[in-house]
């Protein structure tokens, strides 16, 4: 059994246990980094803390004011780590700017922070050409290999080039601010959540505990998969690297799953599972052809998993945790427990965290990642935190005797149609998209006779419509309207599904970086049509097409 990773020391942040771990294992493999074109780059502890110090050198040899704020705008990769040490080493404040933002919001966002430094790294080209464009005039910046073209900066490599390596780490405490990250965004401008070093550091032992993380796992840092290119090169990476702890969103879960029906259909595989040792034989090789084959805890989250497909990957001997956070608790609030997980609830506290339901069901929580506040809005703070202390999620919900939490929608979102009924959207919409045809569903009718759901089809099945076969998907959508309409109350059943031919992406509004709808922008875009789409009497509604 591999070896615990550290014990809690007083005063220690994050910064103190990663330095300390390096300089006991500073030969150990930290991170790879894939390079394209089937090429690697690793480092060990002590290569990567070695680097990290001579970026601090730079960043400290160009006299930023004490604790300024430095953002990063990047995908995941080992540099983003090294510039995150570097910044928490000189006594700065990281801010994390998402991969796919529009222009405006990049400007917001790196304005609104105060940032007086930029790295850029590894970018889309989409994106990119969208959030250069937000980067104030004059900002000083650094970028990273695999930084796009077409930014004329110093290079991370010209940074750390004849550097020494930092002399003195600046001691950081555990009340001091660690980062800014701020919130998608799906409703109104970004928010800046104010992070400390407790709640940083607490929140990782809580994980620590909870996954049993040790020496021997290893994980994949990849963000979410928007793009044809990334989806390619994902599978290899995921097989590359064979983590042992794999977390990800219910659609990729669902993707998974798609891929392997391609290549078997459900009925042939359903049949070779109910064999002994077939079963056996067929479980090894379609975890393999995942790289899921060394995975001992595999979590979802972001919306609640579909019963069958949870029953799906336990056939094959993997048993998918469902797990709730947010941001204002640095995700740490709620995670399923192994041989505890009960299908459509998001699972019990996590260590350190208490729960409570308010009069309209809204679920509040303390817990060790809360928030220090937002950063200069001490406003939206008071209305996110109650006075005795608690963190409003925003989530309603449902618990049962166990403690597990049910989310039943979200108390801003929930509207009512002109019969005078509330609907709460989200629980609809994760039932369209676990579909595997449907890749995002925005459930609408305020004001009107009843409600409606505007979706886009998913890759394949655009595919599908675009060659002619509109009719056998149209079918599907039918029959899928029927079977959720079963679940629903009479006034939140669906009218019709208008299927548009569209692009929501973050870099257009539409959705924010993490992939959730953007409803406001929805429905102000389709808002001329409604009257038409309702007065039409279909069941599916075929919309730029």
């Amino acid at each position: 059994m591999a070896p615990k990773l550290t014990e809690k020391q007083d005063g220690f942040t994050v910064m103190d246990y990663l330095l300390q771990h390096a300089e006991k294992t500073p030969g150990n493999t930290f991170l790879t980094q894939p390079m394209g074109n089937d090429v690697v780059k690793t480092w060990t502890f002590g290569e990567f803390v070695s680097e990290s110090k001579k970026m601090a050198t730079h960043i400290e040899s160009m006299d930023l004011p004490a604790g300024s704020q430095i953002a990063i705008m990047s995908k995941n990769c080992a540099w983003w780590l090294m510039a995150d040490l570097a910044i928490m080493m000189t006594g700065h404040v990281g801010v994390p700017i998402y991969p796919t933002l529009t222009a405006e919001t990049t400007k917001y966002t790196l304005e609104h922070s105060e940032s007086k430094l930029l790295f850029v790294g590894k970018l889309d080209k989409k994106p990119w050409d969208e959030m250069k464009n937000g980067i104030p005039e004059g900002m000083k910046c650094i970028t990273f290999p695999l930084c796009p073209d077409g930014l004329e900066h110093d290079t991370w490599a010209k940074c750390v080039e004849g550097k020494d390596e930092l002399k003195e780490v600046k001691k950081r405490t555990l009340e001091e601010m660690a980062t800014i990250i701020y919130t998608s965004g799906s409703t109104g401008v970004p928010k800046g959540v104010m992070v400390s070093f407790k709640a940083m550091t607490d929140t990782v032992f809580g994980l620590i505990e909870l996954t049993k993380v040790s020496t021997a796992d290893r994980y994949l840092s990849y963000l979410p998969i928007s793009h044809g290119m990334e989806r390619t090169t994902f599978v290899a990476d995921l097989n590359r690297c064979r983590p042992t702890l794999f977390l990800s969103v219910p659609r990729l879960w669902t993707k998974f799953q798609q891929g392997v029906f391609k290549k078997m259909p459900p009925a042939k595989l359903e049949k070779l599972l109910k064999i002994p040792l077939i079963s056996y034989l067929v479980k090894k090789k379609l975890l393999k052809a995942l790289g899921l084959q060394d995975v001992r805890f595999a979590g979802s989250g972001s919306a609640p998993l579909p019963a069958d497909l949870l029953a799906w990957y336990r056939s094959l001997g993997l048993e998918l945790l469902e797990g709730y956070g947010m941001t204002e608790d640095f995700n740490y609030s709620h995670m399923s427990r192994p041989g505890r997980a009960r299908v459509g609830y998001v699972g019990e506290p996590c260590a350190g965290v208490e729960q409570r339901l308010a009069e309209d069901g809204e679920m509040q929580v303390k817990s060790p990642g809360v928030m220090m506040g937002y950063f200069k809005n001490e406003e939206a703070t008071k209305e996110t935190m109650t006075e005795d202390g608690w963190l409003r999620t925003g989530d309603k919900g449902e618990l049962d005797d166990m403690g597990r939490f049910k989310i039943t929608g979200r108390t801003k979102e929930i509207f009512k149609t002109s019969k005078g009924k509330y609907v709460a959207p989200a629980p609809i919409e994760n039932q369209y998209i676990s579909h595997p045809e449907i890749e995002l569903a925005c459930v609408g009718g305020r004001g009107q006779v009843a409600a409606h759901a505007i979706v886009l089809l998913g890759e394949d099945a655009k595919k599908d419509a675009e060659t002619g076969k509109k009719d056998a998907i149209e079918k599907g959508i039918e029959k899928l309207i029927d079977d959720v309409n079963a679940t629903l109350d009479d006034h939140e059943k669906v009218q019709f599904i208008a299927v548009v031919n569209e692009e929501w992406i973050p870099e257009n509004g539409f959705v924010t970086p993490t992939n959730k709808i953007k409803r406001a922008k929805i429905e102000e875009e389709h808002a001329g049509v409604l009257d038409e789409w309702y007065g039409s009497k279909k069941k599916v509604i075929w919309y730029k097409w």
